[in-house]
């Protein structure tokens, strides 16, 4: 199944979003938004603990996440851990364009999919 699958609809789709939002709002007290699973699972990627980090490291834990998630599809793979642990990834095939929004439906399918594979 892929974010363009056309087997799931609209409605099972937004049913398993539903779900996540609802077990993160149970293990974190409050429902985060897209920007606050990023840092999440970059924070998980990293390895390193909760912080604290810098506006800047947080946006590059941002990145991190993005790639991580991206590389579930194949888009990106990850090259190599540098020697502050930090994981750098390398593009291997662009990601289609898309609008805003399809581009929130994606992130948000690979969300589901990194956090379904945490289980």
């Amino acid at each position: 199944m892929s974010y363009l699958d056309p087997q799931e609809t609209e409605a099972e789709f937004e049913a398993r979003w539903w779900q996540l939002m609802n077990e993160m709002r149970e293990r974190f007290g409050k429902k985060p938004d897209l920007n606050a699973l990023l840092l999440l699972i970059g924070v998980q990627e990293l390895g390193q603990g909760a912080g604290p980090f810098t506006k800047e490291q947080k946006q590059d834990l941002m990145h991190i996440a993005t790639c991580k998630l991206f590389s579930l599809s194949g888009h990106y793979e990850l090259e190599r851990i540098d020697e502050e642990g930090w994981p750098h990834y390398r593009l291997v095939q662009p990601v289609p364009f898309a609008s805003l929004k399809e581009q929130e439906r994606m992130l948000k399918w690979h969300m589901l999919e990194y956090f379904d594979a945490d289980n």
